[in-house]
């Protein structure tokens, strides 16, 4: 009796998914077991990622029907229900990862964010990391992991809350043997504790897929063929999945049907590359310890190990870009020196990291490195077209990279490593995504190199056949060479089959081989592990509120640039615009082209010369003068004193002076014709009644004028209170923008789609954070005002503090509005700034009051919380406001915060387009 099939865990129907004019899903029909170990094969580029994603409900549905778990994923409340159940690890090293928190912070958050208690989560992150062998690395950043153990850590974010669907895009590229064998032996254990939980993987490596129940083979967004691994085989005749996967393709796609062949190298040749007791040490830690080989003039050398074993820091000292602590590293004889330009010419360099500039395009990149390395400008087009046509590259020429599939970023890395034709090629991990049919052709390339040009290869690689390829290998654990020689001799060494299990046996001998728990991640009284179908709490959560809330709290703490800029930035540019948005005029200069020279015209030049609003300066020769000292800013005045001026005064006649302003800044010489007219009229009247006595004043009155506040009539105590709401807008507001915009680049913000987290949970727990350092910068600024600027605070404190806590509110709520519609940081901070700045100078009250202004600039000033924190900034300051006269700014500030929150929240996408 046949045993019946499995009901399906996962259903599309039609599905078609498109970015912009690019099909990556067209018309697919699909049916996913359940209780299953499914693999999703298939070249870079033809839909896996995409159809994962669509899985995970991290993606908007275009076309068609998905159902995952029993249910459609375009409802939303069935999304809400399994999202709990379902655990999604992105494509990319760490991609769902938090760089600046550490290995046990970020498996805390996720624990957090799916309702895991404090000693729970404690015990699971305890045991998932002694069962990937990531326990000794507990505290540190996940930034400073190794590429494959930042996979390790992601693989352990998404197994934390025991979920019954497991989606993995590619999570053992970049990963060492030994670690792959852990991850599956990891994921079998749980499964064997939870035998109804589904898994769905793509993944890069062939004998990987042989290990899963069931294969969908994928290719040009389009579903090839379906079966068990064996079912494959014997479909397409092939000995192995690598042949029967290309076999699977359409004829065009699958390249040459041979086997890759490398000739035997002959000869020695000279010493291309030499390490002697190379050292690189970190502070305490030892990341590559007394490394020493010799690698020929045209040798293709294999650098293997576990990840975090030093592969990389060995590969960066070779180029320069690190220099060792102790040891040396040779190129042709020549010590590696990083500003010695002749010798890194004749090396290519690719790195394990996407390194490329991502705004320019496929072609840009290329022309740029031929440009840097000094290429002959004739044969730079040339050459492109052949770095194009080698790496399949033409149809994605004017592509940027960010918007390219894992494997042709790095076919792109590959070509720009070698555009220069350099004699030494070092390749950090050059094929990890890669598919079969590109690893082959890349392979044959390196051959060739190798072989007819002499070129010497130094290589770093996961996949066992690759390395087999290589003329000889060296396998690297803990910064040190386990054992240096052929692939042959390495397994015949250990008396093993292949080359995988002799690289697993050293690794095992050199880390100590520690059986696991029996029971490693069992975690039978949770309730995920209890029942896949345990009730989803509704509503809002304030433990994941939380969550985000320390999130952002860890993650500000340990970025620098953002504190810096968030406390010492707003106090620098307090002191820039307090002092320099001045409308205070004092200490005019003045000169005098006296044509009198009598002691009337001394005494009237004495008036001016004894104001504190202008200082002299040596008298005028003549208009040319004038115009020289003005035209050069030296004079912001000149005083004409015509010839006869003092028998004109004495007669009585009228008296004419000529006053002659730098009118370049028009506000400024409209007071300084003020002042001027006033000392005249003062003046005139001075003399009037030295003549006539009391009776040159009869009839007259005395107004004698008063000023409430501010009586010195001083700009900066009208000004600086007024540049805290200004700063207190700009700074906060650039910072959440910021930190929704940085998820958006780094791809951490696939744990928002893909988590139970609510849309306001997300918005109001990355808020809290900046509300707090938004208050201590309020707090901060004040204190200055008071103290640099000597402006006397002489309202309600407490009443002040709650206005400032209101409006702190509004403005970081008005940075997440912004960040909804932005996804690049730069874009974000320059939309910002102009966003909130222009508002806040033009319409707030800053310079001219609100109540001046006329049609749509009214209406903004009335509505926009900045005006109404100006206005209780001056009146707590100036005007003694209480607790009482600050409660209408509160109020019509506190308006604003659920309208500008609320359309954060509307416009916020819980999936991606």
């Amino acid at each position: 009796m046949s045993e019946a099939a499995p009901s399906p865990v996962a259903e599309v129907a039609g599905l078609t998914l498109r970015y912009g004019k690019v099909t990556a899903l067209d018309d697919v029909t699909l049916a996913i077991p359940s209780g299953r170990m499914v693999g999703l094969i298939g070249p870079d580029g033809v839909g896996k990622s995409s159809l994962l994603s669509l899985l995970a409900g991290a993606r908007i549905i275009q076309e068609g029907e998905v159902r995952v778990l029993g249910g459609n994923l375009r409802e939303v409340g069935h999304r809400r229900r399994v999202c709990p159940r379902i655990a999604y690890m992105p494509q990319g090293l760490g991609k769902n990862l938090y760089p600046t928190l550490s290995v046990e912070e970020n498996l805390d958050f996720f624990g957090s964010l799916f309702g895991h208690d404090a000693t729970e989560r404690d015990r699971c992150i305890t045991e998932l990391l002694a069962a990937t062998g990531m326990l000794p690395f507990r505290n540190r950043p996940a930034a400073k992991l190794s590429g494959g153990m930042k996979q390790k850590l992601g693989l352990c974010c998404a197994l934390i809350h025991d979920p019954d669907l497991l989606i993995l895009d590619e999570p053992t590229t970049g990963v060492d043997p030994l670690s792959r064998r852990q991850f599956w032996d990891l994921i079998q254990r749980i499964r064997g504790d939870r035998p109804g939980m589904s898994v769905i993987t793509a993944t890069a490596y062939m004998e990987e897929a042989g290990r899963f129940d069931w294969l969908v083979a994928m290719n040009t967004g389009r579903v090839l063929a379906t079966g068990g691994p064996a079912q494959l085989l014997e479909e397409t005749g092939a000995s192995n999945l690598d042949e029967a996967f290309i076999a699977l393709l359409p004829e065009a796609k699958r390249g040459e049907q041979v086997a890759v062949a490398i000739p035997p190298r002959t000869g020695d040749g000279e010493i291309a590359i030499e390490a002697e007791h190379l050292t690189m040490r970190f502070g305490d830690f030892t990341a590559v310890d007394d490394v020493s080989f010799r690698i020929p003039r045209g040798e293709i050398f294999g650098f293997l190990g576990s990840n975090g074993c030093g592969k990389t820091t060995t590969m960066k000292m070779l180029t320069g870009l690190l220099a060792p602590t102790e040891g040396r590293a040779r190129l042709f004889g020549q010590e590696v020196d990083a500003r010695d330009m002749a010798v890194r010419r004749r090396v290519g360099f690719m790195t394990q990291a996407f390194s490329l500039y991502s705004e320019l395009t496929v072609r840009q990149n290329l022309e740029l490195h031929a440009r840097l390395f000094a290429m002959e400008e004739k044969k730079i087009p040339d050459r492109i077209e052949e770095m194009l046509a080698r790496f399949d590259l033409k149809d994605v020429v004017d592509s940027l990279p960010g918007a390219l599939p894992l494997g042709i970023r790095q076919r792109l890395s590959l070509a720009v490593a070698m555009i220069h034709d350099p004699e030494i090629l070092i390749l950090d991990e050059p094929t990890s995504g890669v598919d079969p049919v590109a690893r082959d052709g890349f392979w044959r390339s390196l051959g060739e190199l190798s072989r007819k040009d002499g070129v010497t290869i130094f290589v770093s690689t996961h996949f066992m056949n690759e390395a087999e390829w290589c003329d000889r290998i060296s396998l690297m654990h803990a910064g040190k060479v386990l054992v240096s020689d052929t692939a042959a001799a390495i397994i015949a060494s250990r008396d093993c089959d292949t080359l995988e299990d002799a690289f697993v046996r050293y690794l095992e001998d050199a880390i100590g081989e520690v059986e696991p728990p029996s029971d490693p991640v069992a975690v039978p009284d949770s309730p995920a592990a209890a029942s896949s179908e345990a009730p989803v709490p509704d509503g809002f959560s304030l433990r994941r509120l939380l969550s985000y809330s320390r999130l952002e709290a860890l993650q500000l703490r340990r970025d620098p640039i953002r504190l810096t800029m968030a406390l010492v930035g707003s106090l620098m540019l307090m002191i820039v615009v307090g002092l320099g948005i001045n409308m205070d005029v004092e200490n005019l200069t003045f000169a005098v082209l006296d044509r009198d020279q009598t002691t009337t015209s001394r005494d009237f030049i004495q008036d001016i010369a004894g104001s504190r609003y202008f200082t002299e300066r040596p008298p005028l020769s003549g208009y040319d003068d004038m115009d020289a000292r003005m035209r050069s800013g030296d004079l912001s005045l000149a005083i004409e004193i015509p010839s006869g001026f003092a028998a004109d005064v004495a007669r009585g006649r009228e008296v004419e002076i000529g006053a002659w302003f730098d009118g370049a800044n028009p506000t400024r010489a409209n007071t300084v014709q003020g002042y001027v007219q006033g000392m005249h009229a003062s003046w005139i009247m001075r003399k009037t009644s030295e003549v006539y006595g009391a009776a040159a004043l009869a009839g007259n009155f005395e107004l004698v004028t008063r000023f409430r506040y501010n009586p010195d009539i001083r700009s900066i105590v009208a000004m600086v209170p007024a540049i805290i709401p200004m700063l207190l807008l700009m700074i906060p507001a650039i910072l959440t923008t910021l930190s929704v915009a940085r998820e958006k680049e780094l791809g951490s913000i696939i744990n928002f789609y893909v988590t139970p987290v609510t849309r306001s949970e997300f918005l109001l727990g990355k808020q809290l954070p900046y509300i707090g350092l938004a208050l201590l910068n309020f707090l901060l600024m004040m204190g200055m005002a008071i103290v640099f600027f000597g402006v006397p605070f002489t309202g309600s404190f407490i009443g002040f503090a709650l206005a400032a806590l209101v409006y702190v509110t509004a403005t970081t709520a008005l940075g997440f509005l912004v960040s909804v519609f932005i996804s690049s940081q730069v874009a974000a901070l320059f939309a910002t700034a102009m966003l909130t700045m222009i508002p806040a100078v033009q319409f707030s009250g800053l310079i001219d009051p609100v109540s001046s202004l006329q049609g749509f600039g009214r209406v903004i000033g009335e509505i926009y919380p900045t005006s109404w924190f100006v206005t209780a900034a001056r009146g707590a300051f100036s005007k003694a406001f209480g607790f009482s006269e600050l409660v209408q700014p509160m109020f019509a500030m506190a308006l604003a915060v659920p309208v500008i929150l609320g359309l954060a929240v509307a416009f916020l996408k819980k999936q991606e387009r």
